[in-house]
């Protein structure tokens, strides 16, 4: 093959020329920041094109998570998974709030509901599970968790743009949810997240810590933070939103190519996915560490970077957090590999990546 560059991922991008038409709105009116008339339109045409009532717009989807403890007013234990990226501990820890780790279902690779419960104590105030590459959680069992033992839910769903569970967008469950803009992300802003609940008064207190805590650019009514996007941001996911559908359906054709081919393997599995999925990700299970090692060194050597996501499980960062051991979690994290896929990734090159982990 040609000596080129792959990554595991690339930015779905707009045409330039449509991020520069918005771009001159700005510079013509000189609003950069504070909740300018870009952000506004960026929040309305997102919220009706993923089928929510309404989004609040953040700096990115670590400060969403953070904005979204603040406002649920948590101080306490809130239970999470220890597959994830650490921006889902962080987020936790910054708030005053420690993260208590529940193993993962080892064919969904999120949290497992059947061991939540054991975990709860006194001192639980909440539960944050992760849509792993977008994949659904068990949202009825953790539901009815929280309700019977008087929860919390924030959902971490920076992987989740696109997905829908039972007829409406994922964002529409648990007491908040959270999403990221990121450039890696189906939909983005460069940096950027979104925090998104049906409670009117919860959405409008997220719209307040995000500003400081202003209320109507007067008093301070709430514990808040510097969490806005700016209207460059919002230009930037305005021209990318009118490309969701085509880059959703095309991750979703180029993961059934990749699957079909690798499935040939048996010492190779995959994630289970639940109900809907974004395909965001394609993530490949092998047999063990030494198999991925060598893979992953071949596919180097043809210019292909691949990526250890997530590697390793957050519950060993000891610097952070005290180890508890989770086997599953673990386990995977050591044997699983995120394979190229993105929007400009042609055919040919999945190919290549497919010959050479079938070699």
């Amino acid at each position: 093959m040609e000596n080129k560059n792959i990554y595991v991922t690339m930015p779905t991008l707009a045409p330039l020329e449509e991020v520069n038409e918005l771009m001159k709105d700005i510079w013509s009116s000189g609003i950069m920041t504070h909740n300018g008339p870009l952000v506004q339109r960026f929040e309305k045409e997102c919220a009706e094109h993923l089928g929510v009532p309404q989004m609040v717009s953040c700096t990115n989807g670590t400060i969403g998570l953070q904005m979204a403890i603040r406002a649920l007013q948590l101080k306490g234990e809130i239970i999470t998974t220890p597959f994830t990226f650490i921006a889902t501990i962080s987020s936790i820890i910054w708030e005053g709030c420690t993260p208590v780790f529940v193993d993962i279902d080892p064919e969904t690779l999120c949290i497992d509901p059947k061991k939540i419960e054991e975990k709860i104590t006194y001192h639980t105030v909440g539960i944050m599970p992760v849509h792993v590459f977008g994949n659904c959680c068990d949202i009825e069992a953790i539901d009815a968790i929280a309700k019977k033992h008087n929860l919390k839910v924030i959902y971490d769903a920076c992987h989740s743009v696109g997905v829908n569970y039972k007829g409406q967008s994922i964002f529409n469950y648990g007491d908040i949810s959270v999403t990221s803009f990121h450039a890696t992300k189906m939909l983005n802003t460069a940096e950027g997240g979104g925090c998104f609940t049906l409670n009117k008064e919860l959405d409008e207190k997220l719209r307040r810590i995000r500003f400081f805590g202003f209320e109507n650019h007067a008093d301070i009514i709430e514990d808040g933070t510097n969490g806005k996007m700016t209207e460059v941001h919002a230009a930037v996911g305005i021209a990318n939103l009118k490309y969701l559908d085509a880059a959703l359906k095309d991750r979703k054709r180029k993961y059934a190519i990749y699957k079909k081919a690798l499935s040939q393997d048996n010492n190779l599995s995959f994630q289970k996915i639940n109900v809907d999925c974004n395909y965001s990700y394609f993530p490949v299970l092998f047999k063990d560490e030494a198999k991925l090692l060598k893979t992953q060194s071949l596919l180097n050597e043809n210019h292909i970077f691949p990526r250890r996501y997530f590697y390793p499980s957050v519950n060993t960062f000891t610097r952070l957090v005290p180890y508890v051991p989770m086997p599953v979690s673990e386990d995977v994290a050591r044997r699983i590999l995120c394979l190229p896929l993105y929007f400009t990734l042609s055919e040919e090159d999945i190919q290549c990546v497919i010959d050479i982990i079938l070699s």
